[in-house]
């Protein structure tokens, strides 16, 4: 922390570039993570809407596949045979019924209780047990209506079997449940048809939420319920799209739909790895680029101040030599008016030193800047500062930064040291009393900026104007209009001298 009023050090100038280079290069790097991340959402949104459309599809093929299974049934239940109870002529038909879908297929016959009457697989129906699934038997004859079971255990073969099952009628009372044990792997050859990449989990669900087909892993995964994550999602929706965790702890995003006429769920979920490894390794070619890009930027950087560096200090090297030259000028321009004036007055050479002296103020106070230019109050205050040691009130200053170029910083330093000279030997600054006010501004004057410099004096002794002339009045004149383009103008009020400055800022822009 820096007291208040304390200037902070500038940093330097390979810092400066650095800091440019970094505030250009580092929005950009920015700026291509945001598009790469706008991207990664966007990436999102679709992959849940194709997750969406994919299982409304397998919704649509499933529901259609097990319609064809239930009417293939209807027509069955339509056959005299199996109305008037003869099973062995129904055996034949069944077995055509069956011969489309291949090995694994089982259709029963079983009346209200839940007793097997006919079974596709033996004749020997009096050995074999009720049905596993008696709920779905009392179901078929209290709706009248085809029904599509959940997962379960089969009676007989022991192993997890879904049907599908339908009334028979007979005189408008349903006197038996005729099911279909379609075998499993016809939903598994739907949900792997529709796989669209092997980054894709597609599974589909009883009622219970009970897994009976699934990609990948079948083996390991049928018979089990969804993950927790997607179970809850199950529970409170139809359709929706979700962040779940799969059986196998995979991440995904996945969206379900469930099947008003089975009440059967499908889903489908993407890996997240699918789609966050894209944008890790995007965002990883992004940073590699723009920190190439910044490395390089800073390699200029260091070059270009490098080159600056070494033209600043031929530059100061310039001016040093040529602040030496200047004071020995000015000290071999001191000597020679000791030796000129030599006859003159005391009074004569102290004017003429004080105003050598105001000139080599000047000079250094442009040699601390490097020549270029200084703000206005710091070259009156180098040259009132012997003035203001003992009574720094006695002269009070006011007035807007004005930068000034070395030519004009010069000669208003000479203007102003003849001001306080006169003022010093006859007027305001002559007794303990007096006090000066200087106040300067920017006037506008045909839009062009001007400096208007007033020295106001007061409670010095009672001015009168003089008869003739002197010296310095004259070099304030001339230095005002011949170097600055302006005017000096002097009014000698009873109150005290005021002198007014005016000089031309034009090419100090």
């Amino acid at each position: 922390m820096y007291p208040f009023g304390t200037r902070v050090p500038k940093p330097s100038l390979p810092v400066r570039l650095a800091l440019l280079v970094a505030g250009t290069t580092l929005p950009l790097i920015v700026f291509a993570a945001v598009i790469v991340f706008n991207d990664y959402e966007q990436d999102r949104r679709d992959a849940s809407q194709r997750a969406l459309e994919t299982v409304r599809s397998i919704r649509l093929v499933l529901d259609a596949e097990v319609q064809r299974m239930a009417g293939a049934l209807q027509v069955l239940s339509l056959t005299d045979s199996l109305r008037d109870g003869d099973f062995e002529p129904f055996r034949r038909i069944a077995r055509g019924f069956l011969d489309q879908y291949g090995e694994g297929g089982v259709v029963l016959v079983a009346d209200r209780n839940g007793r097997q009457l006919f079974s596709s697989i033996t004749t020997d129906t009096a050995s074999l047990p009720p049905r596993n699934n008696r709920d779905m038997v009392e179901k078929v004859f209290a709706t009248k209506s085809p029904q599509y079971s959940n997962l379960f255990l089969g009676a007989v073969s022991k192993r997890l079997i879904v049907t599908v099952e339908v009334p028979v009628f007979r005189d408008g009372n349903v006197i038996y449940d005729i099911s279909f044990t379609p075998p499993i792997d016809i939903f598994q050859a739907i949900i792997e048809k529709q796989r669209p990449s092997p980054n894709w989990t597609i599974s589909i669900f009883d009622g219970d939420g009970i897994n009976f087909a699934r990609v990948p892993n079948p083996q390991e995964t049928i018979g089990k319920r969804a993950s927790p994550s997607l179970y809850a999602g199950m529970l409170h929706a139809t359709e929706a799209t979700l962040p779940t965790v799969s059986l196998e702890g995979v991440p995904l995003i996945t969206t379900f739909a469930r099947s008003s006429l089975t009440g059967w769920t499908v889903a489908a979920g993407i890996a997240e790895g699918s789609l966050v490894d894209p944008l890790w390794r995007n965002l990883a070619i992004t940073s590699v680029i723009g920190g190439v890009l910044l490395l390089i930027g800073l390699a200029f950087a260091v070059r270009m101040a490098t080159t600056i560096a070494r033209g600043e200090m031929l530059h100061d090297l310039l001016i040093e030599e040529l602040n030496h030259r200047v004071k020995n000028t000015l000290a071999i321009l001191q000597a020679i008016a000791v030796q000129t004036f030599r006859s003159a007055t005391k009074a004569e050479r102290e004017t003429f030193e004080g105003r050598l002296g105001a000139l080599a103020e000047a000079h250094n106070l442009l040699s601390q800047e490097r020549w270029r230019g200084s703000e206005l109050q710091d070259v009156i205050n180098l040259v009132l500062q012997p003035y203001r040691l003992n009574n720094p009130e006695r002269i009070r200053m006011s007035g807007p930064k004005v930068p000034l170029s070395p030519r004009l910083a010069v000669v208003l330093s000479m203007i102003v040291h003849e001001i306080a000279t006169n003022a010093a030997k006859y007027g305001a600054l002559s007794n303990d009393t007096g006090t000066v006010r200087l106040d300067w501004e920017i006037i506008a004057e045909h839009s062009r900026q001007k400096l208007r410099l007033i020295w106001a004096e007061s409670g010095g002794p009672h001015v009168v104007a003089p008869v003739q002339r002197g010296f310095g009045s004259r070099l304030i004149e001339r230095s005002a209009r011949d170097q600055l383009g302006g005017e000096a103008t002097v009014d000698f009020l009873p109150h005290g001298v005021v002198y007014t400055v005016t000089c031309s800022l034009e090419d100090e822009s």
